[in-house]
């Protein structure tokens, strides 16, 4: 059994032994189409691979080797600056059939919001709301409302959230107030939640809430060796999604630092009557050229009061963020170099 207040190196070390009996795992042949609608989550890390050569290619030819229906994807812009999107969407709709959801922004270069992008294949999007969450870091989250040609009826919270625990403990308070001042649809969470603690002492706890219990996490960081399981699906009913599964291939170890998780949802399970009006509607046509005029509207939540200091404190900030990183990289390092031991 997993310790409550389990320390980062036995955290890696608890994973590293159970690496060989993970059931997690599904490599690119093994998508079982007839298992309902596929949605995956993926940092793709600026499309900078383990390799340290920009390659956004090789991220689109990941996303075809998951061929999913829906998909959120972190770090999809550049972080500062103009922000600047970094992916072929034209290329990426011709070859896997999908389209991001419009998000509203001063800067047409971007692809989505803080770097968060949903792209999905065909159906009825009926909402997109933008938030931006609290933290040191500029962190968000797209909120998207979406009803899938199979008949799976959405909402998708797709998120990035910080690299400091109370960031993270704000930012999931956050998702679930926003959650609570909505009405009610079967929701999933999706992206790279930064949150390798279990039991108690994690920020996801908050999430209990309106998700239930955490589902049993699969490690997706580092992609080369995945040991902490940064990257989460999360259902607010648990019955409508399988299993989630790591895809685990040649190409998605040096594309990314982290590997995409995926896991399907049953249509039939999460198709509920919605009422209201369609603020969008999303091409149903098969890929192709052209592009949906679509729109987004800014979420009316209010953000929490800023702490005291204001911008005099944005340098210390920085580096607040910039140590807590580096303590994570360290960890891996030692205990990966810690594991290659021999046993005694």
């Amino acid at each position: 059994m997993q310790k409550k207040n389990q320390s980062l190196p036995a955290s890696i070390i608890a994973s590293l032994r159970q690496r060989n009996n993970r059931p997690g795992t599904v490599s690119a042949g093994e998508n079982g189409r007839s298992g309902g609608t596929l949605v995956a989550s993926y940092n793709v890390h600026k499309c900078v691979g383990v390799d340290g050569r920009f390659d956004p290619g090789r991220i689109g030819q990941v996303i075809r080797e998951i061929a999913p229906d829906v998909i959120a994807l972190q770090e999809a812009d550049k972080r500062f600056g103009a922000r600047h999107g970094l992916l072929d969407l034209a290329r990426l709709k011709d070859e896997t059939g999908l389209v991001p959801v419009p998000v509203e922004s001063t800067n047409a270069a971007a692809h989505g919001w803080h770097g968060n992008v949903v792209l999905f294949r065909q159906g009825l999007v009926r909402d997109v709301h933008q938030v931006s969450l609290p933290g040191l870091e500029p962190r968000g989250a797209l909120v998207v409302d979406i009803d899938l040609e199979s008949g799976a009826a959405l909402r998708i919270v797709a998120a990035h959230l910080g690299l400091l625990r109370r960031s993270r403990s704000q930012q999931a308070r956050m998702i679930i107030d926003l959650m609570r001042s909505r009405d009610e649809r079967p929701t999933l969470l999706l992206g790279d939640l930064n949150e390798w603690r279990l039991g108690g002492r994690s920020a996801l706890s908050a999430l209990d809430a309106a998700f239930g219990a955490m589902p049993v996490p699969v490690p997706s960081f580092p992609a080369g060796l995945p040991l902490l399981a940064l990257d989460r699906i999360i259902a607010n009913r648990p019955e409508i999604l399988s299993q989630v599964a790591v895809h685990d291939t040649p190409l998605a170890r040096i594309a990314s630092d982290h590997l995409p998780i995926k896991a399907f949802v049953d249509p039939a399970m999460a198709a509920l009557p919605v009422s209201g009006p369609d603020f969008m509607i999303a091409p149903a046509e098969p890929p192709g050229p052209g592009r949906a005029a679509l729109h987004a509207k800014e979420t009316p939540l209010p953000l929490p009061a800023s702490s005291p200091g204001g911008k005099g404190r944005a340098g210390s900030n920085r580096e607040l963020v910039r140590k807590a990183g580096a303590q994570l990289k360290r960890a891996v390092k030692r205990t990966l170099r810690r594991s290659d031991a021999p046993t005694r």
